[in-house]
């Protein structure tokens, strides 16, 4: 006898995944749901939204990485599962982190001896770097202040306007003053000058960017130091000098190399470095470095064993993974000093390639400078028709994201378009990008509103002009129409004409 069984309704195994209920109802958004899902279902449905975000590769906006090579990709998920803070587990990935530390190190000339090891530490990104750099700043302030029986309560950092939003994180949370230096029209980043007048007794040191976030621009280190240096011999001070290299830490040593701006100057006792930038690892690994033992106080560093083995640590979170760590060493060792000045080059000729072909239109001005971070902000000869930020939010119908934003203070009525060229940003993307921005701004010059707008902007200037009463003259939306219209009109018979015969 054969027995046979029926299908229940609940049988699983016969529906396809988006024949289940599942994926035909929708889910809590903010309330756990009080029944499992089948694993199919639960990734179709978080795989379908996030089909919605944009494309990381056409993200112009960011400096983070967002390709590597598959066999890195390999290496971090394998060792995905790994626990950093664990060291005594895993001694081999703390071994890489202290190779990576050393070979940062010596990348920014530390004054190491022979078989002297370097002083730093792996972080989630460079504002955790710079978290750690400030508090070992001011604790040294702290202490030295106490020492000579003065008032330690009022520390103050001296920056640029330009600096990442990092530092006033800082400044907030661990009760810092932040005196920043204003931007003029054409100066975007800091004045040396302007920040060695702001230089007090209570400063606990000058912040310079190698690399601004707002156009990829250098602070002068070199002239700092020189100043500062002067400024401490007058003063009887020690004011410090901290670089934060998040994006040009691993530029600068490749392509500039003979710019000063690390620790052959004698007052950078301190550099951060994002690894996920041109470090070319994906987010989550900055690194901060310093000149050598005597710059991080000891009683910031923290000492435990109840992990197996006595572990010193100096860090604002506890646990981490360990991919981007791995990672990173995987870089450092497969490109080599030779690779990485290969991709840095790459990077700036492309940049090239995007300036030339925006400045060819006649329509814009660059505001980035040619020596500093591979990038290109530029900002509109005209932006009486339409602004920056029109073009910005049209040319994500082309997939691509590019941020539009004001300078800070005293430049704020300039407004720029940026576009960061990394290590995934070919030629061909570059030339493309160029041609959707002529037809962003030509569709944006022939918009009806904007027709309209310029149609009685120029009526009301000739009137004025001309003295005739008319200037104050307003149209029925029927004439406006009708004029609209007839500019239609001969917008699409001259594109008939220059297209004629072309299939």
């Amino acid at each position: 006898m054969v027995l046979s069984k029926i299908a229940s309704e609940s049988d699983m195994s016969i529906h396809s995944t988006f024949a289940s209920r599942y994926v035909r109802t929708s889910l809590p958004r903010f309330k756990m749901a009080e029944n499992s899902i089948p694993k199919e279902a639960a990734y179709q449905i978080i795989n379908d939204e996030l089909m919605l975000d944009g494309n990381p590769r056409l993200n112009l906006a960011s400096f983070v990485t967002t390709w590597m090579e598959p066999e890195c990709d390999k290496l971090m998920m394998d060792s995905i599962n790994k626990n950093y803070v664990d060291m005594d587990e895993y001694p081999v990935t703390t071994e890489l982190q202290n190779r990576c530390v050393n070979m940062i190190a010596h990348l920014f000339n530390a004054p190491l001896e022979d078989k002297e090891t370097a002083v730093g530490v792996g972080t989630v990104g460079s504002s955790e770097a710079i978290m750690l750099a400030g508090l070992a700043f001011k604790r040294k302030w702290q202490n030295k202040m106490k020492a000579q029986g003065k008032p330690y309560d009022k520390p103050n950092i001296v920056t640029g306007a330009n600096v990442q939003v990092c530092w006033e994180k800082f400044a907030r949370y661990f009760e810092v003053e932040l005196k920043e230096v204003k931007l003029t029209d054409g100066y975007y980043v800091m004045n040396p000058e302007k920040a060695v007048e702001m230089v007090d007794e209570n400063t606990i040191c000058v912040a310079a960017i190698l690399g601004s976030t707002l156009n990829g621009e250098f602070e002068d280190v070199k002239k700092l130091n020189d100043l500062l240096i002067e400024k401490n011999k007058e003063t009887g001070w020690d004011t410090p000098i901290h670089v934060d290299a998040a994006s040009g830490g691993f530029i600068a040593p490749f392509i500039y190399p003979e710019l000063e701006w690390d620790f052959r100057l004698p007052l950078v006792k301190s550099i951060n470095v994002s690894g996920h930038k041109y470090g070319l690892v994906y987010a989550g690994i900055g690194w901060v470095i310093w000149r050598n033992k005597e710059d991080l106080p000891d009683e910031l560093i923290f000492h435990i064993n109840y992990l197996g083995a006595d572990q010193p640590t100096f860090t604002l979170n506890f646990s981490k993974g360990s991919s981007q760590i791995i990672a990173q060493y995987y870089q450092l060792i497969r490109l080599g000093y030779e690779g990485y000045k290969n991709v840095m080059e790459n990077c700036q000729e492309n940049a090239k390639v995007l300036r030339e072909g925006l400045e060819k239109t006649g329509r814009f001005d660059i505001v980035s400078k040619e020596v500093g971070v591979p990038l290109v902000a530029f900002s509109l000869k005209d932006n009486s028709k339409h602004d920056e930020f029109e073009i910005s939010e049209t040319l994500r119908r082309f997939g691509w994201i590019v941020p539009a934003y004001t300078m800070p203070p005293d430049a704020q009525h300039i407004t720029v378009l940026r576009v960061v060229i990394r290590e995934d940003f070919s030629r061909t993307l570059a030339e493309r990008l160029v041609m959707d921005i002529v037809k962003v701004l030509h569709e944006l010059d022939m918009l009806p509103a904007r027709v309209k707008a310029k149609l009685a902007a120029a009526e009301e200037a000739s009137a004025t002009a001309n003295g005739s009463d008319n200037a104050s003259h307003h149209k029925t939306d029927r004439e406006w129409e009708l004029e609209v219209t007839e500019a239609w009109k001969k917008f699409v018979a001259k594109k008939k004409n220059k297209t004629k015969g072309v299939c």
